[in-house]
């Protein structure tokens, strides 16, 4: 066909431009939490598509969304919608239907195991579906997903009296597919639905779509008539149409339609000069391929049936000059979008390693406060220990000195108590503890109890006997060893001399011998009693 197809450019475009519009950009209505790259490369692809038109670079970062939500979409159900459907549309537009539609249908899948989406994205994409599948010549298909989204918009609605301008979307396309597939009577009755539901849009709403639509419907009408052999019918009601309602591409496209229906060449000329005017003038002096299609060979046909040969040649001379003009523009689009591309992946690579970087330096913040509190939790730990060890020791203390105390008082009485009133083992004992206390002999480390006994020029026997008896059933060793750990205490208390020092005068010479002794007889260490005693 020598036009544009209309259906692929309505749905694609004005469906892609007013869900665009209606989000704005914004992507903060899902409260799902989700990686800030991804809102970045969305917006990233948005700027792309609608502010600078670079279609290819927001194509990539589309996919870059699409790529990172498609696994779980319930991240933000609202922004993989936009995502996905803008990726499937541009492709559309850029002829790659079969692309568009593996999007698409993929998209669709995921909707329909997922409660979670609205019926009205459902819808979006169905609509996108249905355009591809009216592409792709698969007519009966795309006429049942036409109805499909049609359902879906009255569950919604319930009529066009509450959503009038989708329903005149909508509409529009299902009228085009009808015209596709010859079906005139179908294409009789979707053009009086939407001319109803535009009446009743007319009622609140914007006066410049309602002008437009309204030439729209009466162009599509006059094509319904030219096809159904009421060629003077279709003349009248397009010679009505003001030029007015002339105002974007999509009407000065169907009306190409009818003008090719009804053999008029020579406006279809005109129309084309139109047409530069309401879209193409936003090229300036950029030529491509696509525009040669649509732009230049149309008009060269065109001029060439209305016998405007002149007309036509120069025509052909400019698709001539345009073909060279164009494959220096593709080459200088590649190169420069590549190299944005290759900019912009050196820049997300920079990003991700000052991302690493920063994770890495979070780490090890991380780790050096965790270092810290645990130093400070020991050191709390250890003061805390010491607090209760302190007062253990001094309740300990406390029992040594009573201990030490009675002895003394029961050493003090059996050296005061009449002789003959002793028995012959408190004798003995009292001159062993007058021994001990006045030649210190526990000093030294040879002492045991057979040198006791021959100092005190007795049996060693006795001298076992004696002490059992009178010291509460201790041996002859226990009982050395009791004077030389006094000793020791007394040392520890009252001077500053080192352990191992203090344990060597007092008989004892081995460290570990004087501590494992020390704790058994006191229940601390020779350290810990000398922090503990108060010094004299």
């Amino acid at each position: 066909m020598e036009y544009i197809k209309p259906a692929t450019i309505v749905i694609v475009s004005a469906t892609l431009l007013v869900f665009a519009a209606c989000s704005g950009g914004n992507t903060s209505k899902n409260p799902a939490k989700i990686d800030s790259t991804i809102i970045f490369n969305y917006r990233k692809a948005y700027d792309y598509d609608f502010k600078t038109q670079q279609k290819k670079l927001a194509e990539v970062y589309y996919k870059k969304v699409y790529d990172a939500l498609k696994d779980d979409p319930d991240m933000n159900r609202e922004l993989y919608t936009r995502a996905g459907y803008s990726l499937a549309a541009l492709k559309s537009m850029r002829m790659d239907f079969e692309g568009s539609m593996v999007i698409a249908l993929e998209m669709y899948k995921t909707m329909e195991a997922n409660d979670s989406f609205k019926p009205a994205q459902r819808e979006t994409i169905l609509s996108l579906i249905a355009a591809n599948q009216s592409e792709l010549n698969q007519n009966a298909e795309a006429e049942r997903t036409y109805l499909k989204c049609y359902d879906i918009l009255k569950s919604l609605y319930g009529g066009p009296e509450n959503n009038g301008l989708d329903f005149i979307i909508h509409g529009a396309n299902v009228i085009d597919l009808y015209y596709q597939m010859g079906q005139y009577d179908k294409m009789t009755d979707w053009i009086a639905r939407t001319e109803s539901a535009l009446k009743i849009y007319e009622q609140y709403g914007d006066s410049s779509l309602i002008n437009e639509y309204k030439g729209h419907l009466a162009i599509w009408r006059a094509i319904l008539l030219q096809n159904t052999g009421r060629q003077h019918e279709a003349a009248s009601v397009y010679n009505a149409i003001p030029h007015s309602c002339f105002v974007n591409q999509f009407v000065v496209s169907s009306a190409i339609t009818y003008l090719h229906d009804a053999g008029r060449n020579a406006e279809i000329a005109e129309l084309y000069d139109l047409l530069d005017s309401t879209y193409y003038s936003n090229d300036g002096a950029k030529m491509n391929f696509d525009n040669i299609c649509y732009r230049l060979t149309p008009r060269y046909m065109a001029n060439l049936k209305a016998g405007r040969i002149d007309d036509a040649l120069k025509i052909g001379s400019e698709i001539c000059e345009a073909i060279d003009s164009a494959v220096v523009w593709q080459r200088k689009d590649e190169a420069a979008e590549l190299a944005v591309i290759y900019q912009t992946h050196e820049k997300e690579m920079a990003l991700e390693e000052s991302k690493a970087e920063t994770r890495i330096h979070r780490l090890l913040l991380i780790g050096i406060t965790l270092i810290c509190m645990l130093i400070g939790y020991l050191l709390w730990r250890s003061h805390r220990y010491n607090r209760i060890l302190a007062s253990k020791n001094r309740k300990l203390f406390a029992e040594i000195e009573l201990n030490r105390h009675e002895q003394q008082q029961e050493i003090a009485q059996l050296q005061a108590a009449p002789l003959e009133e002793l028995s012959t083992e408190q004798q003995l004992y009292r001159r062993i503890c007058t021994l001990m206390d006045e030649q210190k002999p526990y000093t030294d480390v040879t002492l045991n109890r057979d040198a006791l006994a021959q100092m005190l020029g007795t049996n060693a026997k006795y001298v076992e006997q004696a002490i059992r008896q009178c010291s509460k059933g201790e041996t002859v060793s226990d009982y050395i060893n009791r004077y030389r750990l006094e000793h020791v205490a007394r040392l520890l208390k009252n001077t500053n001399h080192p352990i191992a020092v203090i344990g060597e005068i007092s008989g004892i010479p081995s460290r570990a011998t004087l501590g494992r002794l020390f704790r058994i007889a006191y229940g601390m260490t020779p350290s810990e009693y000398r922090s503990t005693t108060p010094k004299y």
